[in-house]
Parts: C-alpha cells; sequence; structure tokens
C-alpha cells in the first residue's frame, strides 16, 4: 500500500470514528443536538488529529486505535474554537467549513453553547481514553496549557482587543503563536505522550509544531485575500480590522514569509528519526507548500 493509501485509511478511520461518536443525547429541545453535530459533520482537514494519530503510527501504531478518542477530542476543541471565532462579537463570519456558521443557521445562544459543549466534552473523551492514567493527566495538561489560557484563549484575547490597531511583527508572531501554533503544537506532543517518545523528541515535536502551525496562519492570511469564500470554504476578505501576516507585511512579504517558515519546516523534517520523518510526511508535504 501506497503512503497516500495509508495516510487516506487512516483520515478514514478517524472520520468513520467521529461519526459513532457524534454527541447524541435527545432532549425536547427542537435543534440542539443537530446544531452539535453540525460544524463536526461539515469535515475540514482533521489536521490537528491527524498530526496526532501520524505520530502515535511512527512508534506504536497498535494504539492508533486507543487514541481515537483523544484525536477526537483535539477535533472537537478545535472545532469549538471556530464556532466561537465566527461569533458576531468576534470575526461575525457566515461561513464555516462550506456550510452557515451556528449562529447563522440557528442562533448565537446555541452557537455559544454548542462551543460551550464541545470544549468541556473534549476532555471527557481523553479521560474515558483507553490509554493509561498517566499518559491521559499528562494529555489533558498539554491541551489545557495550549488550548486554554497560555495558548489558544489569549492569542485570541489580543486578537480581538487590537483590532484596527497596527502591532509590531514581534507581537503579531506572538498573538498568533498563541491562537493558532500552540494547538498544533500541541497535537504533536500529544502523540509524542501517547506512544511515549522521550522529553527530547516531545519538546523536539512541540517547536517544530510551533513554526508549523505559524506557517499554516501566514498561509490562512494568504488564502484570506486571494481565493473567495466559496473557494475557501470560509468567509474570506474579512481581515481588512485584523493584525494579519498580509495586512502588515503585504501579500508577498506574506509569501516570502511563508516561503521562509515552509523551507524551516521541510528541513526539520528530514533531522526526524526514520519512522517519524516518513510519518509526518505523509500528511505535511501536501499542507506546507499550500500557499503557493
Amino acid at each position: 500500500m501506497d503512503k497516500n493509501n495509508i495516510m487516506e485509511k487512516l483520515l478514514s478511520l478517524f472520520e468513520d470514528y467521529l461519526l459513532n461518536n457524534l454527541p447524541n443525547s435527545k432532549t425536547f429541545h427542537p435543534y440542539f443536538e443537530d446544531a452539535l453535530a453540525d460544524m463536526l459533520k461539515a469535515g475540514g482537514k482533521r489536521f490537528r488529529p491527524m498530526l496526532m494519530l501520524s505520530v502515535v503510527k511512527s512508534n506504536k501504531g497498535l494504539l492508533i486505535q486507543n487514541s481515537l478518542p483523544v484525536a477526537l477530542g483535539l477535533e472537537f476543541l478545535h472545532t469549538y474554537s471556530l464556532i466561537h471565532d465566527d461569533l458576531p462579537a468576534m470575526d461575525n463570519a457566515a461561513l464555516r467549513r462550506g456550510f452557515q456558521t451556528l449562529h447563522k443557521k440557528y442562533d448565537e445562544v446555541t452557537a455559544i453553547l454548542v462551543g460551550d459543549a464541545l470544549n468541556t466534552h473534549s476532555f471527557n473523551l481523553i479521560a474515558n481514553a483507553s490509554l493509561s492514567n498517566d499518559i491521559k493527566i499528562d494529555l489533558i495538561k498539554c491541551l489545557t496549557s495550549n488550548g486554554g489560557i497560555d495558548g489558544m484563549i489569549i492569542g485570541q484575547a489580543i486578537d480581538c482587543y487590537f483590532e484596527n490597531q497596527k502591532l509590531e511583527l514581534t507581537q503579531l508572531e506572538f498573538l498568533h503563536i498563541h491562537k493558532t501554533a500552540k494547538l498544533i503544537a500541541a497535537s504533536l506532543k500529544m502523540g509524542a505522550i501517547i506512544c511515549e517518545y522521550d522529553l527530547l523528541a516531545q519538546e523536539k515535536l512541540y517547536n517544530f509544531g510551533i513554526d508549523l502551525g505559524l506557517l499554516f496562519q501566514i498561509q490562512d492570511d494568504i488564502i484570506d485575500e486571494i481565493c473567495t469564500s466559496v473557494e475557501a470554504g470560509k468567509t474570506t476578505q474579512n481581515d481588512s480590522s485584523k493584525n494579519s501576516f498580509v495586512n502588515l507585511l503585504g501579500l508577498q512579504g506574506a509569501i516570502k514569509s511563508a516561503d521562509d517558515l515552509a523551507l524551516k519546516c521541510t528541513n526539520i523534517l528530514e533531522t526526524f528519526d526514520l519512522n517519524l520523518k516518513e510519518s509526518l510526511e505523509e500528511l505535511l508535504l501536501k499542507y506546507i507548500n499550500r500557499h503557493k
């Protein structure tokens, strides 16, 4: 089986697990349960759970099945962040993953509460995974730190507060390292925790994830500038008041920054041990230069 088929099989395994483990509590609310599942079923790249599973595959492939609840927890947490990011108080976006955002399709209260539910349930999924308790504690520590006040949340707070105020490049990088890159870095580290890579390897993967996450943010800023909402599957050309890399550096400057980071990530990838390098390459090579 070639590499692409292996990765497709892993993605299909995750998608099947997701569809079989959607929140399914039924009450007399007319649509809340449907709203809970909407953005999860809408698709997306599944980049963070696939990063985590790719690391697991590199060293302890037999643990992939046991790791699926953790991968789903990552996707739940990421999806909650997108739902809240799209709210009227933040980006007021109309489209996400090719579908109407929840506050547009239903109402703002529903969107807020769906985000809250996905956030909290992500940790329930990890806590109930068939992994050792010590590993699950380390996974929860990693996700709460990088997805919470030390990571995504402070990044989002800075992003919203400094709208219409120009940040310096170091401040812009701080913003997006926290808002975007840290959850990507955590995904890699969580895979390393599950398959018990040593602390040095975990740190190397985490730092690689910071570079990779920053690259993804610059690429998203470029996509926002040059693609239509239909092409991107989400509201685009909506960043005029935001601190984006395109707004600060110009389109060509942002493309050069993405080129430089893509080369850096490719070079770092070459330094990993063979199994880890090959496992991550299967996923990453189609993404690293997606801005081109």
